[in-house]
């Protein structure tokens, strides 16, 4: 995939997650040209401070998804708490309050699958640093999509679990530092 065809970017993570975004997010440039959208596993009993956090730390717009709002470039999108995160045909965002997944609401998979519905090659998948599965099946969506999977080297993750289910199901997906997923984003998805 060429990075001018790339028109979103999903990120996925949960154990570690912080941490993880934390040497991503805050490098993608004021002019960074895609949407991002997020999920991190947090428990559905606690608030999610996860887009004020990064609001401090990023140069991009960053907010929680609302249900059925616009999908803008330049925009980090962070799903609820308890809701998962959809991507609509049309670039616009749905919250649901379906089953959990793997014990996940918000869920990576169904954020990645629908994301690859709507997006197919022009998608960029990224998995972090978690204790579960999640992610990996989606990030296969992804693939079969053909959009571009990375993974997060598990042996620099807090969690290696899910780097590693994403590595199984995704063999030929790139597995890389976060310094690298940082740069590959901002040199190939920038541009």
């Amino acid at each position: 995939m060429s990075g001018t065809l790339a028109r979103a970017v999903v990120i996925g993570a949960s154990a570690g997650a912080i941490e993880a975004l934390s040497m991503i997010l805050p490098e993608l440039p004021e002019s960074f040209p895609l949407p991002v959208l997020v999920v991190v596993h947090v428990p559905p009993e606690r608030r999610n401070i996860l887009a004020p956090l990064f609001e401090a730390k990023c140069r991009l717009a960053t907010r929680e998804a609302e249900d059925k709002e616009a999908i803008l470039p330049g925009t980090i999108y962070f799903a609820p708490s308890d809701y998962h995160l959809l991507v609509e045909k049309g670039e616009t965002v749905a919250l649901s309050s379906d089953e959990p997944v793997l014990h996940s609401r918000p869920a990576i998979d169904v954020l990645f699958e629908s994301a690859a519905d709507v997006y197919g090659e022009a998608l960029v998948g990224v998995v972090l640093s978690g204790a579960n599965s999640d992610g990996a099946l989606g990030l296969k969506a992804i693939v079969e999509a053909g959009g571009t999977a990375l993974i997060q080297e598990p042996a620099e993750a807090y969690a290696e679990a899910m780097p590693l289910a994403a590595v199984a199901a995704c063999p030929t997906a790139r597995v890389m530092t976060l310094a690298a997923i940082a740069d590959h984003l901002v040199k190939e998805c920038a541009a």
